[in-house]
């Protein structure tokens, strides 16, 4: 099976909501347009950078129902479907799948901790719920779980398991899931500030929460890569993570941040769902820097 549709700058997809916090089909729709015009190579829908703990069931389904809208036929559009429960779990990747998503992904169940054998029946069930590919989530630093390389090595017995989304630290962790996958999987980077350096150390493609404000340089971060071109890569991965820690230095949460960011690019969908915090009045001076530093980078990398 081929997974080339699933290599290149997959952006997680963020929270569009209306002036009153509620999720907004036109700027759903509004932030599908930007990134399609920006040529990424799919979307990651209702992950974190979607919010996707603090909204319900039926907001999560009409957020991938509205982006499938937009999007389906022009990009690769992966679904994440993780929830408190099983059955929510089931709920929405069968959603999904009745939507035309290309693959489905869930973080490990959160909040109680469980062993090894209830983690893979979670999974599982999610798995054998639809006929979609599936992409494991590993993110140990929110979910509290960490992805053993046992354990993946046993879901991948299942031909529905492509890969894993590996948002851990250490690089080594891409290396050592690449190594037990092989040819016939992909491994996603996960940490924006690594993506260099994941790639190097064996991630196929990138999923990010940061990519959708400045796609331009992780799509050009990933033709250097390509391209061998290792010495721009690690230029243009410093440029990168200094606009990463501007963007976490604020006191509004780094995504709505992003948001503004978004905002004075002319794309407005909403600020952020409590108890994210939004973005203060100190921060909108800040936020002008920001866009400066992108605007520069994008100039410097990207002719």
């Amino acid at each position: 099976m081929s997974l080339e549709k699933f290599h290149g700058i997959i952006p997680a997809f963020y929270a569009c909501y209306d002036d009153e916090g509620n999720i907004s089909e036109a700027r759903t729709h509004a932030l599908c347009d930007y990134l399609e015009d920006k040529k990424v190579q799919g979307v990651y829908v209702g992950g974190s950078s979607g919010e996707c703990i603090y909204q319900s069931l039926d907001e999560r389904k009409a957020v991938l129902s509205y982006v499938a809208d937009r999007l389906k036929g022009k990009m690769t559009l992966i679904a994440h479907v993780g929830a408190p429960s099983t059955r929510d779990s089931i709920e929405l990747a069968k959603h999904a799948a009745a939507l035309g998503y290309d693959a489905l992904s869930a973080i490990p169940p959160i909040y109680f901790k469980l062993p090894d054998s209830a983690v893979y029946k979670y999974w599982s069930a999610i798995i054998d719920a639809t006929p979609l590919d599936f992409i494991i989530y590993n993110i140990p630093q929110t979910t509290g779980y960490t992805l053993t390389t046992s354990l993946f090595d046993k879901l991948l017995m299942n031909k529905k398991v492509i890969g894993v989304k590996n948002s851990s630290m250490p690089t080594m962790d891409i290396e050592r899931f690449k190594k037990v996958g092989g040819n016939d999987c992909i491994v996603f980077n996960g940490p924006d500030e690594q993506y260099v350096a994941g790639r190097l150390m064996g991630a196929d493609a990138g999923i990010g929460g940061t990519y959708g404000a400045m796609p331009e340089l992780f799509l050009q971060a990933n033709t250097f890569v390509k391209q061998g071109n290792f010495e721009e890569a690690k230029h243009i991965q410093s440029d990168i993570n200094d606009i990463i820690v501007a963007l976490c230095s604020q006191q509004g949460s780094m995504y709505a941040v992003i948001k503004e960011v978004l905002n004075r690019r002319g794309v407005h969908i909403g600020s952020v769902r409590s108890p994210l915090e939004g973005i203060t009045e100190e921060d909108q001076t800040s936020i002008g820097g920001i866009v400066t530093m992108i605007d520069q980078a994008v100039t410097r990398y990207c002719k």
